[in-house]
């Protein structure tokens, strides 16, 4: 398990969220690293995948915009050297951004201990992914909806299963000459997928070092409408369990939610945010971290300074418990199995 996973498993276990906000208030005032900078450096996407967004033409209006490799240097000098994590990809298809590899290379720069790349991997060829992995990448994951031909084309929409095997199979063979670059397996479970989960060694065999299961959430408009959990919760003992047990045994890192987590998601319509207040930051062309924050002028410090971030953070951990409505589901907690 890498140390990223490893503190991800350590958060998981750490019950407490006021222990968690003193710890990220220490961090800051000592100047380590503790926020994840999650960044789409383009809004756009080659799939139109029913679970999402970017199946709603009224919304996909809305997401447009590239980020030029110059005003990404400047984001990096702001705000890079405070990262723990840099996911590359988030919320669009970050492979439609003709400088990948180019912003993997600079986050390591930076030194950025985990760079990820989250793609539905139909634009990789084997030599961007050679590219990628002799930058620095530390981990590729794929996101797929379906473990057979007729699914995975239906619910990934402009995606073909037989490229998406290619793909797979690909970073197999990078891998073997950059171990350290990881795979994860984002699927995302609704009621049409669930059964074809037992399919899942079969197709991406056992090259995976990590798995995500995500029942389904909804996001946002888009064309699949069925966020029922009922039938996942009833399956879960029969069909999710037994795929847990399977990557543990095979020493493969699972994050899926606890049984009970899944009912809990379905009623709970609130969410304590402090800790993703705290250390959440989305880059997009849209916008940089905070409505106010000037890229150009300011840095993560000086930023905080005016704003007197510490003192917040420290409000935060020792107030009241805020609890925030939510129009979509809320923000699921998951075991790192």
């Amino acid at each position: 398990m890498s140390g990223f996973y490893r503190i991800l498993r350590l958060n998981s276990r750490i019950k407490s969220i006021r222990i968690k906000l003193l710890g990220i208030w220490l961090f800051h005032v000592l100047r380590k690293r503790y926020i994840g900078i999650f960044f789409d450096p383009v809004l756009a996407c080659n799939f139109r995948c029913k679970m999402c967004y970017f199946s709603d033409a009224e919304k996909r209006k809305t997401y447009k915009g590239t980020l030029d490799y110059t005003a990404i240097e400047s984001i990096a000098q702001s705000l890079f050297h405070r990262a723990l994590k840099l996911q590359i990809g988030c919320g669009a298809e970050p492979t439609l951004h003709k400088d990948l590899v180019r912003i993997i290379a600079l986050g390591k720069q930076y030194h950025i201990p985990h760079i990820s790349l989250t793609t539905n991997g139909s634009l990789l060829s084997r030599d961007v992914l050679e590219g990628m992995a002799k930058a620095g990448l530390d981990e590729i994951t794929i996101s797929t909806h379906g473990l057979t031909r007729e699914t995975y084309e239906s619910l990934m929409v402009n995606g073909n299963f037989e490229e998406f095997r290619q793909v797979l199979k690909n970073i197999s063979e990078i891998k073997t000459q950059y171990p350290d670059l990881k795979l994860r397996i984002n699927y995302t479970i609704n009621n049409d997928n669930l059964n074809e989960l037992p399919y899942l060694w079969e197709i991406v065999g056992e090259h995976m070092d990590i798995l995500q299961l995500r029942p389904i959430q909804k996001i946002g408009n888009s064309a699949y409408s069925d966020f029922d959990l009922s039938n996942i919760y009833a399956s879960y003992d029969t069909i999710i369990a037994p795929l847990i047990k399977s990557c543990n045994e095979k020493g493969i890192v699972c994050l899926a939610p606890e049984k009970k987590n899944i009912i809990i998601l379905e009623e709970d319509k609130t969410a304590d945010r402090r800790i993703d207040k705290a250390t959440y930051c989305y880059i997009s062309p849209q916008g940089c971290w905070k409505e106010d924050f000037d890229y150009q002028t300011e840095t993560f410090e000086s930023y905080a300074k005016k704003h007197h971030y510490g003192r917040q953070l420290l409000r935060h951990a020792l107030g009241k418990t805020p609890r925030d409505k939510v129009d979509v589901t809320r923000k699921m907690n998951y075991n790192i199995n």
